[in-house]
């Protein structure tokens, strides 16, 4: 008990960790209370705050849940029940979505047998926020709060969040004032700040808007959002992969940061994506162009309206090795410093904006910038200039090669 103690306490490193719990999962399975303490640790094993990870390889993830799954149908009493259905619910909780019926009844189980137990209450509003149950994990949510003789700041930060994703502004914006958060309703019906921007690393398939059988984030990419409150956004850079958001588009975030990227002296936190709130569909157009120093075609976008941005990938878009991502003392600005004369990317625009009506600000644009070529053949196209669109494909072809 006491080696298991210690990792709990994430005092060992995590490859350690998760192979002292493999054995001891072997080599004292048949006692109840020690394993189901130790499906308890495996959260200590995950990165947790990494939210949209896949499940993970290690077998004793799943042969815990089997054990446990079994002693689960005959306790000898309710207190046995309780302490196998706490490591039942955790073990099943940590492996993504393989085992969500598992989870999700235990957890209920939990609060049917001690339903003025808040913390009950509070893991399964836990649970079913990260399913996208964002509903029932308002409810559970608001059910510990009711319950807890003190404010507990985690019960109210998953309540606010869970009503965010519920579409419930009023009962989050409550939540926000209650902890003393200057905001008021806003766009969306959603309760809205005055909020630094923060970055979020979005995935392809969030873990609350997935399935088991297709049970990992696929492509993910860390982006800038306009933060709105505490867990909500919009996404405030162009993607440079298909991940079926983009910018503009309204993202709800968890809580946690999952690490901090460092620019000069200044720490930004990096938050999971949680769910799609909203998708404004904006307008994407590819487009590849010069500029004599960095940065002037995508200083454009001040010439344009209605929230129209000119984004250059070249300069703003880096792939990182794992360890560079989460290294907080890594300097970003360093990285980024990167002066680039033939630049690619996106311009993005509301789906209002009639497409001649852009092509017309872009050109307004760049002929206040005389040294600057920009090149958007799909744009053309789409403003019925088709001549002019034949034209600039053959040159966005030779500079985008380059």
């Amino acid at each position: 008990m006491s080696l298991l103690r210690i990792v709990s306490e994430q005092c060992l490193q995590t490859d350690n960790a998760t192979e002292v719990l493999s054995e001891i999962d072997q080599s004292h399975h048949q006692d109840v209370e020690l394993l189901s303490f130790l499906a308890e640790c495996l959260e200590a094993v995950r990165d947790i705050d990494d939210l949209n990870a896949p499940p993970p390889d290690e077998e004793v993830f799943q042969t815990v849940v089997e054990r446990l799954t079994a002693y689960a149908q005959s306790p000898k009493d309710v207190d046995e029940e309780k302490t196998i259905l706490r490591g039942l619910a955790t073990a099943a909780r940590v492996q993504a979505r393989q085992h969500d019926e598992i989870a999700e009844k235990s957890y209920r189980r939990l609060v049917e047998i001690e339903p003025q137990n808040s913390v009950h209450h509070y893991n399964l509003g836990l649970f079913c926020k990260t399913r996208g149950l964002f509903e029932e994990g308002k409810v559970a949510n608001q059910a510990a709060v009711r319950l807890s003789d003190d404010e507990v700041e985690c019960y109210e930060w998953n309540l606010g969040i869970c009503a965010t994703g519920a579409g419930d502004g009023a009962a989050a914006l409550e939540v926000w004032k209650r902890m003393e958060q200057k905001i008021e309703m806003g766009r969306f019906d959603l309760p809205e700040g005055g909020y630094p921007q923060c970055k979020v690393k979005l995935a392809e398939r969030p873990l609350a808007e997935r399935t088991a059988e297709m049970d990992d984030p696929g492509n993910e990419e860390t982006i800038w959002i306009q933060r709105l409150s505490p867990c909500h956004g919009i996404i405030r850079s162009v993607l440079y992969q298909d991940l079926g958001v983009n910018y503009g588009d309204v993202i709800l975030i968890d809580g946690a940061p999952i690490t901090y990227h460092t620019y000069g002296d200044t720490q930004i936190a990096v938050f999971p994506h949680l769910a799609t709130l909203v998708r404004q569909n904006y307008q994407i157009f590819a487009f590849a162009g010069t500029q004599d120093e960095k940065g002037q075609l995508a200083d454009a976008s001040v010439d344009l309206v209605q929230d129209a941005i000119v984004y250059s990938h070249s300069e703003s878009y880096r792939e990182l090795c794992a360890s560079c991502w989460r290294d907080p003392d890594l300097d970003h600005d360093h990285h980024e410093q990167v002066d680039k004369h033939v630049v690619v990317g996106q311009i993005a625009a509301p789906p209002h904006i009639r497409p001649a009506e852009l092509l017309e600000q872009l050109d307004a644009a760049l002929a206040k910038r005389e040294k600057c070529r920009l090149y958007v053949p799909d744009l053309c196209a789409a403003a019925g200039q088709g001549d002019r669109a034949q034209i600039e494909r053959r040159r966005f072809d030779m500079l985008s090669g380059n």
